[in-house]
């Protein structure tokens, strides 16, 4: 348990020119997620919300729940470092699902959006938060 605790935590880049450079990554990447997709769930537009495909045929209140949660609440906590690897997956199984499912027979430049956002989110993920964020205090706040 303790290994993948440091696993899920534990992100040191190397220098602080890396470190430095995922923060900005990290916060430009989560702050365009929350701008164009977790505003959408907000809007309403000639009367109602966004549609949110459901290819899995999840109950509809699960489905609408797991991306709202995906496109609002997991780039704020991973623009701080928080959970950043774990926080992810999410966010990663709805873009994937968008690319490989949702936007499947569609022109490239529509299924473009989320393979970016995948590839981005995946990239992220293997490499973690690096040293500024809040996973690294916690880390060093347990293991130290």
């Amino acid at each position: 348990m303790e290994n993948i605790i440091k696993y899920l935590l534990y992100s040191d880049l190397g220098s602080d020119f890396n470190n430095w450079a995922v923060l900005i990554f990290r916060l430009l990447l989560m702050l365009e997620l929350f701008r164009v997709h977790g505003m959408k769930k907000f809007r309403v537009q000639n009367g109602e919300k966004e549609h949110v495909p459901n290819p899995l045929g999840l109950p509809d209140k699960l489905n609408a729940l797991v991306a709202t949660f995906s496109d609002t609440v997991v780039p704020f906590l991973v623009a701080i470092g928080f959970g950043t690897r774990l926080f992810l997956l999410p966010s990663i199984g709805v873009t994937a699902i968008g690319y490989f499912v949702v936007h499947r027979k569609d022109s490239i430049e529509v299924r473009d959006v989320p393979y970016m956002y995948t590839l981005a989110m995946l990239f992220l993920w293997s490499i973690g938060p690096g040293t500024i964020s809040i996973d690294h205090y916690l880390f060093n706040t347990l293991f130290n």
